[in-house]
């Protein structure tokens, strides 16, 4: 492996220039840098990223670490993370724990090795010894989408409930009625929002929801088409409102299936506002914000965290509370309901 020694070797000049060469750290004459710039390309010299962190205290990365990264929610928000931190200066190193604990643990551990310069994370649900970690990190934190309990920290999240509020009470204005909600598991802070907006909307019109209209399962498009085929073959809804666009999509497949029109004999409704949502048949009808838009936040708000840190400051800021405010997006896959019209789904 190439060395600053061999470089400045060839270049004929002390490794001190070659390292204020490479470092822009003192002028270096005309002369000496053409010497050494030619040297670097001859001998495919690259710096090691180690020895400058070292130096400067710092690695100009960060560590990302999602719960599923085959779920486009999570893609889309890796992606304007990776944005954000790339306008900035900043590399990312992405983890993907599949919904595992444990193994959101151990590349924590990883991460903190690598000396990153700030940590952003995506629960992958309750685990006491992963917020005890957390809580003991001395990097910067930003947690997105799910809260952390005992974890102070940044948080960027979207409004869970408003957001399920507002996709019941669209189907409630089209005259549905019998309404079917399928959620993610109900122990996560993110489900139990989104149920409680939807059981508040229902309740403001009064509206009784029986015990079988609600089915949990996970969020995913299997977890949406097996919990919607069960409230297909049960309560037989007008409209269900799903817990996120992939679930949504699930539902749709599940109603095709059983030769249920969606929107005519059936809406439905899904939240996050994925982008693969808008090309399913017929395209989803859904709440949120864009996901892109909610990872270069977070990556804003753990660079802003990261120049406070290095500020030599003795006073830390309190931790700060970004809720986005979600928005209706009406597509093809939710309509009004036409009551009698509504043809036999047993048949």
């Amino acid at each position: 492996m190439t060395t600053i020694k061999d470089v400045a070797a060839v270049a004929g000049v002390s490794f001190t220039t070659v390292s204020h060469v490479v470092n822009n750290s003192r002028p270096v004459s005309a002369d000496a840098r053409a010497k050494v710039e030619h040297a670097i390309r001859q001998l495919h010299y690259v710096p090691s990223a180690v020895a400058r962190s070292l130096k400067a205290r710092t690695t100009a990365t960060i560590g990302l670490v999602v719960p599923n990264s085959t779920n486009p929610y999570f893609a889309e928000l890796a992606r304007g993370i990776e944005d954000g931190c790339a306008r900035n200066g900043y590399c990312v190193f992405f983890c993907n724990s599949d919904d595992d604990p444990a193994k959101q643990r151990n590349y924590l551990r990883v991460l903190q090795e690598k000396r990153i310069d700030g940590l952003i994370v995506a629960s992958a649900g309750d685990d006491a010894v992963l917020a005890q970690a957390l809580a003991d990190a001395r990097e910067p934190l930003v947690v997105v989408d799910r809260n952390i309990e005992g974890v102070s920290a940044d948080l960027v999240q979207i409004d869970h409930e408003k957001g399920a509020y507002l996709a019941t009470r669209h189907l409630l204005e089209f005259g549905h009625v019998r309404i079917g909600c399928i959620t993610g598991p109900v122990q996560t802070a993110v489900s139990a929002m989104r149920v409680h907006g939807f059981i508040r909307a229902m309740a403001e019109r009064g509206i009784e929801i029986p015990a079988d209209a609600i089915v949990e399962s996970d969020f995913s498009g299997t977890g949406g088409h097996r919990a919607a085929a069960q409230l297909f073959d049960t309560v037989r809804p007008s409209a269900i409102f799903a817990g996120n666009d992939m679930m949504g999509i699930g539902a749709l497949r599940a109603a095709a299936e059983r030769n249920i029109s969606v929107p005519r004999d059936c809406s439905i409704i899904g939240f996050d506002d994925i982008e693969l949502g808008r090309f399913t048949f017929p395209s989803l009808s859904t709440v949120g914000q864009s996901v892109r838009a909610l990872g270069d936040t977070a990556a804003q708000t753990l660079i802003d965290r990261i120049a406070e840190a290095s500020s030599n400051s003795t006073t830390r800021a309190p931790a700060r509370r970004r809720v986005v405010s979600p928005r209706l997006i009406v597509r093809e896959s939710t309509a009004t309901w036409a009551g009698e019209e509504r043809r036999d789904l047993a048949a």
